[in-house]
């Protein structure tokens, strides 16, 4: 009794708090920040008006004492008017499309999510207009009520899988959003993390504010649609029904709502009623209803219909209430309690008010109602009905609808899923990973604890599950019936999963090539598991099944390479993996992952993705750097979409999975590990792969290595390959001494060092010292006396192996050029030759301009990209992956050393190496004098003119002054375009960006431009992949048609001090010497 009143005490309090804030609420910080977003007016009024009812001490209940019930309705089976199919002509089918489905733990448009097979409830729903289209004759108008939430998957959705229906117009209506508002001030609440968690829609009742204030309204109305049927999508049973619409048309009522019968599955949601002050039909929900009438609410004999939320509305009516309430439907509020950010309670509680629309049922004088079958309502709002619908209990039929089976004789189970274990799909695909139980028998299923299911089992009666313990149990395959208890069953033993519990880490941002920090920071508590986990859940998310294909593991051999591996092979086995390659020894290129994740077979072991321990041409070792990122099932590194779902991931990160009982694999010894289950449920499959076949077997496909072999055989060429302790060495020894067959000198530094033997692996005239000399180079490119011979083909690779260098005899190929001439002799490597000749060359925009001048002579297609392999990735797949133009055979680079071609989906120093020795084997004849690399470019030079370029990098500079200089030179484009400085004048200074051509995606601030009135170039970017400090990268670039025997630094020495200048950069780093000149 005591604590009783306490409660009474604390809620009374609490209640007179809420009126002090209430009454010091004001709209207008509502307003001012919904007029900033554009949000329209016929959406601020419809806001406001529920703000005000919050604000005014409405509480939004409608108490029991108020209304009565629902008289008897008409019957659909009742109906006795003849269909009219004419109608369609008139009528509009509006899907509702706004919600995530945040409730059952999805953050993208719910509709995506598949129900039956691959189908997703859009594909059904496609498949349903489609199917009435054909039977009626009738192009029925099909259009969605998308949220700013679910519109860019949506329409890329149906832009994918039905063109046809993507193409009307008209397809598309925005719902608006609403500010979230601090239940603490009223104030709209505010989330640093993801200022997108501060907006939601409101409500499915926006139907008509949107309708308003997307100019539909007005435009169905002129192209003469007179009614609108309107359905949730996630409810696949709401198809187009033309008796219903004639008995609608001929009652000539403005609105009309479907209703069921309520059964004990339907008692907590909403039900009609009358009002008693004037006998109006309203709609009760949930959140209507005060607590000391719950019983009368759940009450299904007293109120016996609820609302489907399939509404048929006349358009010409609803104009009429819109103009006469200024614009907006006036509906009933409701408030719901919610944290700002979905995904972590412990975030900022906040109110978000909604209305819905069936409410409008009261605002429509003359409004009726009209009870359906159970056919037409079938949606999917928790696991229990999701796991109902993905059953054989249901059947998909001729018309793309679900409908019980016979065999369940009318009734469908009634399902009572565990709600704290199985809130989110996530847990229950998890529970049905070996597939969904027969339900066909089942009467009622009650599941309490974790448990394992699948299609082998046959559910009977009435059976009651109960699992005690903290690890998840299987049931039994074949029938089950009655009370099975499996608190001390067989668990799996090796492969039961542990649920962590963490926080956020700060600063888990991918860049263009994954994440890259400190490697004591990498080994740091949580740190590596934290993103890892991120990273599974944004695939997850992103709709791949990590449960089918295979998870490739590799790295560069750096420090901590082999430790993370063990961790990311127990976590992928947590997270629903059943096939893992290991390259050996932990060793794998980035080229060679995305070979293998493009080539190896079999098809049905296809690999998915891959996890990529490298930070590339950083240096390692425990006080360096160490890197992770993530490649997609086309062999590329993660998209920006994907790579931003892993950073919003990392802040919001609350447990990871692991499987702590797993045995550590022997990465050094190739071969298959089968880890069983204890319960024999369960096995996955760990294999431990060759690192170099299958990149050097696609390699063989690509060039002729008879004609390479015949070159490196001459008795007056001789080379040499620095793999600088990365990586490569592996592949340089097998490609250059077992394929080619060349001497073991051949291959320097080629023994992988988890240090890189305590140097920068680096392929750059600074950090490859001992190649540079070898080659009778300094570190500025320049000759230097050499005692003996110097060999005439020089390279070197970096740590990852994606990097080239390309020397000649005492001679430097500066990135842009090699791009450039590879481009020009494309058709002396069988790839090319044989598919028809190279079609487009990309490079990144700070490469310079050479590849544009053999695009142009060449007639090839010529895309100028962000740095970051992934936009040239999306070039590559835009006819196979988007179904737009084909620009493959396709070469590509950047300035940084990267060059690569479309076999794989990442740069690729090894395929680099090989088209210049297919060059320089093409321009020797067997006898003749040796025609060299120097000979080769300054060939090309006389033909297509030099490009003078060089960059100067600026690393470990302080991150914050850095951003400072480019911040200012991004403030000072306009002012600086037109501006003459030295002999230059600046024809425009701006900030790179970019459009993506085969997926719209838009790059910005990509990195600082002056580009001069004679063609010259200056170019400042801040590198987005050092381990620690910042990286100011500075590029020059001048053209000389004639003239091209100058020295690079004295051609380059007048723009270089321009450079300086526009930047001050001594004035914010305190320097002007750079720490490597390319």
């Amino acid at each position: 009794e005591l604590q009783h009143k306490d409660i009474h005490i604390i809620s009374h309090l609490t209640s007179l708090n809420f009126s002090m804030i209430a009454s010091n609420a004001s709209f207008e910080t509502c307003r001012e920040k919904m007029v900033a977003e554009k949000i329209a007016p016929s959406a601020i009024s419809a806001f406001e008006s529920t703000f005000t009812s919050l604000v005014s001490g409405a509480t939004g209940l409608i108490p029991e004492s108020t209304i009565s019930p629902s008289p008897d309705l008409l019957k659909t089976d009742e109906i006795t008017t003849s269909a009219d199919s004419s109608l369609l002509a008139t009528t509009v089918v509006c899907k509702l499309n706004g919600g995530l489905g945040t409730g059952m733990g999805l953050d993208k448009a719910k509709s995506l999510l598949k129900v039956r097979g691959e189908d997703s409830f859009l594909d059904l729903t496609a498949k349903q207009i489609l199917k009435m289209r054909e039977d009626t004759g009738c192009k029925v108008k099909f259009m969605l009520m998308n949220s700013f939430s679910t519109s860019a998957d949506t329409l890329d959705f149906f832009e994918q899988n039905y063109p046809m229906l993507a193409a009307e117009s008209g397809l598309e209506m925005l719902q608006n959003k609403v500010p979230k508002l601090d239940a603490t001030t009223l104030e709209p609440a505010t989330c640093a993390s993801n200022p997108d968690n501060e907006w939601c829609p409101p409500g499915h009742g926006d139907l008509y504010a949107a309708l308003v204030a997307s100019g539909c309204l007005d435009a169905l109305l002129n192209d003469g649609f007179k009614y609108m049927f309107v359905s949730n999508s996630d409810n696949l049973g709401a198809t187009m029904d033309t008796t219903i619409l004639t008995h609608f048309a001929t009652t000539d009522a403005p609105f009309m709502m479907e209703c069921c019968e309520r059964t004990e599955n339907d008692k907590k949601g909403g039900h009609l009623a009358v009002r008693n002050s004037d006998q109006q039909l309203i709609l009760r929900e949930s959140a209507m209803c005060a607590d000391e009438d719950e019983k009368d609410f759940q009450d299904i004999t007293k109120h016996r219909f609820f609302n489907t939320n399939n509404l048929w509305i006349r358009l010409d009516k609803l104009k009429e209430i819109i103009e006469k309430n200024g614009g907006f439907v006036p509906l009933p509020m409701i408030k719901n309690k919610k944290t700002v950010d979905p995904k972590d309670e412990k975030s900022q509680k906040v109110i978000q008010l909604e209305t819905a629309m069936g409410a409008a049922i009261e605002c429509f004088q003359g409004a009726t109602a009209i009870v359906v079958p159970r056919t037409r309502f079938a949606p999917v709002k928790k696991c229990n009905d999701l796991m109902l619908l993905r059953s054989d209990a249901y059947i998909i039929n001729e018309d793309y609808r679900p409908v019980l089976s016979p065999a369940c004789n009318g009734k469908a189970p009634v399902m009572g899923l565990d709600s704290k274990k199985y809130k989110h799909v996530g847990k229950l695909e998890e529970a049905t990973e070996g597939g969904i139980p027969s339900l066909v028998d089942c009467e009622r299923l009650t599941i309490k604890g974790l448990v394992r299911m699948s299609n082998k089992t046959k559910f009977i009666g009435a059976v009651n599950i109960v699992n005690n313990s903290a690890e998840s149990k299987l049931v039994p395959h074949g029938e089950v019936t009655g009370n099975l208890d499996l608190t001390d069953a067989v668990g799996l033993g090796p492969l039961a999963v542990t649920t962590n519990d963490t926080s956020p880490i700060e600063g888990q941002k991918p860049g263009t090539s994954g994440l890259r920090k400190k490697t004591k920071e990498f080994m740091s508590e949580n740190y590596l598991n934290n993103f890892v986990q991120a990273a599974f859940d944004a695939v997850k998310e992103s709709g791949t099944n990590v449960g089918e294909g295979t998870l490739l593991i590799g790295g560069d051999g750096r420090y901590y390479n082999p430790e993370a591996i063990q961790v990311i092979v127990k976590m992928a086995v947590a997270n629903g993996v059943k096939r893992i390659w290991i390259g050996k020894n932990g060793l794998m290129s980035t080229p060679a992952i995305s070979a293998i994740i493009r080539e190896r077979t079999p098809v049905w072991q296809k690999a998915f993705g891959a996890f990529i321990l490298t930070a590339s041409h950083n240096p390692g070792g425990p006080d360096e750097d160490f890197g992770i990122k993530y490649n997609c099932e086309n062999g590329g590194p993660a998209p920006d979409g994907l790579t931003s779902s892993m950073f919003a991931n990392t802040k919001t990160i609350q447990m990871y999975k692991i499987c702590n009982d797993f045995p550590e694999i022997d990465i050094n010894k190739p071969g298959l590990t089968t880890i069983t289950g204890s319960d024999n449920s369960k096995e996955v499959n760990i294999e431990v792969i060759s690192s170099v076949e299958d990149h050097v077997a696609l390699l063989k496909t690509i060039f002729d290595f008879a004609a390479i072999k015949a070159l490196l055989d001459r008795p007056d060429f001789t080379m040499v390959y620095d793999s600088m302790h990365g990586v490569n060495g592996p592949y340089a020894k097998e490609v250059f001494i077992g394929e080619l067959g060349q001497p073991e000198s051949v291959c320097m530094n080629a023994v992988p060092k988890e240090d890189f033997g305590g140097r920068h692996a680096d392929p750059n005239l600074t950090y490859a010292e001992e190649l540079v000399k070898i080659m009778g180079l300094n570190k500025k490119g320049e000759q230097i006396n050499v005692e003996g011979t110097v060999p005439s083909f020089g390279a070197a690779a970096d740590g990852d192996a994606d990097r080239n260098m390309i020397l000649g005899s005492q001679f430097f190929v500066t990135p842009s050029d090699s791009l450039a001439i590879i481009a020009a002799y494309a058709d002396v490597i069988p790839f090319f030759r044989t598919q028809g000749g190279l079609k487009a060359v990309a490079r990144s925009m700070p490469t310079s301009g050479a590849v544009d001048l053999v695009a142009k002579d060449l007639n090839f297609d010529l895309f100028e990209t962000p740095t970051g392999w992934k936009y040239f990735g999306n070039l590559m797949d835009s006819k196979i992956i988007y179904g737009k133009t084909d620009y493959t055979p396709f070469i590509c680079g950047e300035e940084s050393f990267g060059t690569g071609s479309d076999h794989i989906r990442e740069k690729d120093g090894m395929w680099a190496v090989l088209a210049w020795l297919s060059i320089l084997a093409s321009v020797n004849t067997k006898g003749e004098s040796l025609v060299t690399v120097e000979d080769v470019v300054k060939k090309h030079w006389s033909k297509y003119g030099r490009n003078y370029y060089c960059r100067w990098d600026f690393e470990g500079m302080d991150k914050s002054k850095a951003t400072a200089m480019i911040e200012k030179m991004r403030s000072d484009t306009e002012a600086n375009t037109g501006r003459k400085v030295g002999k230059y004048t600046i024809a425009e200074a701006d900030d790179f960006t970019y459009t993506d051509p085969v997926d719209g995606s838009i790059a910005a601030n990509q990195g600082i431009r002056f580009l001069m009135a004679d063609g010259s170039r200056v170019i400042f970017r801040l590198s987005g992949t050092a381990g620690s400090g910042a990286t100011v990268r500075m590029y020059i670039e001048q053209y000389e048609p004639k003239v091209i025997d100058k020295v690079t630094s004295e051609a380059l020495e007048e723009l270089i001090q321009v450079a300086l200048q526009l930047s001050d950069i001594k004035g914010f780093l305190g320097t002007e010497i750079p720490t490597v000149i390319t």
